[in-house]
């Protein structure tokens, strides 16, 4: 698979689970490059975008917001809403699920065009199943995990129980 396989399985994901993903040309000066949030949905430009992971990190940050909020979520979202579990550690592990689900290489999601350089950290701690963001995924109840759930886990963390947030 290379980056144009990627990029498409990715939008197919996206829209799978039921997010709005939209192809338009964007101005240059977005957030992340080819990408941006629009009510509650993603607006990608593929002659501007880098990085396809990036479209699931930003999914991610929709996903973890509960679905009243989803729909006023524009590009500057993650901080003014103030939701348990809606930050940025919630959509990593929301987006490292998606990666596995998808059949991605990580390193498509962690790239080092991101992370502000901790990307190979970031690779290391999620190859080993140290998953910051997990806790509240849970909590959120998108999945379950072993300490964070009660037994008999209805499914064990990276599979989700459901992708988007009530």
């Amino acid at each position: 698979m290379h980056h144009a396989d990627h990029y498409r399985a990715i939008v197919d994901f996206i829209a799978g689970i039921g997010l709005d993903i939209a192809e338009e040309t964007l101005p240059a000066d977005t957030f992340l490059p080819g990408v941006a949030l629009r009510d509650g949905g993603l607006v990608v430009d593929p002659n501007a975008l880098v990085w396809p992971g990036d479209l699931l990190h930003e999914a991610g940050h929709l996903a973890v917001l509960p679905a009243a909020m989803r729909d006023k979520a524009n590009d500057d979202l993650a901080v003014e809403f103030g939701v348990d579990h809606a930050g940025e550690l919630e959509a990593m592990a929301w987006a490292w699920a998606a990666v596995v689900e998808i059949g991605l290489p990580p390193d498509v999601l962690i790239h080092e065009g991101g992370y502000n350089g901790k990307s190979r950290d970031l690779l290391q701690m999620y190859t080993f199943g140290v998953y910051p963001g997990l806790q509240g995924l849970c909590a959120a109840g998108l999945t379950a995990a072993p300490g964070f759930a009660p037994e008999p886990l209805p499914v064990r963390y990276p599979q989700m129980l459901r992708w988007l947030r009530d």
